[in-house]
């Protein structure tokens, strides 16, 4: 099984559209378009599963370049994630919060404390 990277998609490209492209070439797996977690739309790009290795190089060198929908799809072998780490070791300190090194308040009044200056070193 081997996964591979489709990209420059067309916003509205489908699922069967890319079935379509890449089962001439060999057994298709799971095809995944990745889409914005806010929004729903699609990102312009797929994770196209192929069952043989020798079926995934046919697509990539068949299709790496053909048009669909107007515009040259990049194919390539995906590359695994790297690992995001998940908080782990900070070598910056403290945790979270404001680390307790703010000092509260400000001076009172409209201005903050600064006087008419504008300045906290308006006095010198």
């Amino acid at each position: 099984m081997k996964n591979l990277f489709v990209g420059n998609l067309t916003f509205d490209t489908t699922e069967d559209a890319l079935r379509e492209i890449f089962s001439p070439l060999g057994e298709v797996g799971q095809i995944r378009i990745m889409t914005d977690r806010d929004t729903g739309k699609s990102r312009g790009f797929a994770f196209v599963e192929m069952a043989q290795d020798e079926d995934a190089a046919k697509a990539i060198t068949a299709l790496n370049g053909k048009e669909l929908g107007g515009r040259a799809l990049t194919v390539n072998e995906a590359r695994p994630r790297p690992e995001r780490s998940s908080g782990g070791y900070r070598p910056s300190g403290g945790g979270g919060g404001f680390g307790g090194k703010r000092r509260g308040g400000g001076g009172g009044g409209r201005d903050g404390g600064r006087g008419r200056g504008g300045s906290r070193d308006s006095r010198w």
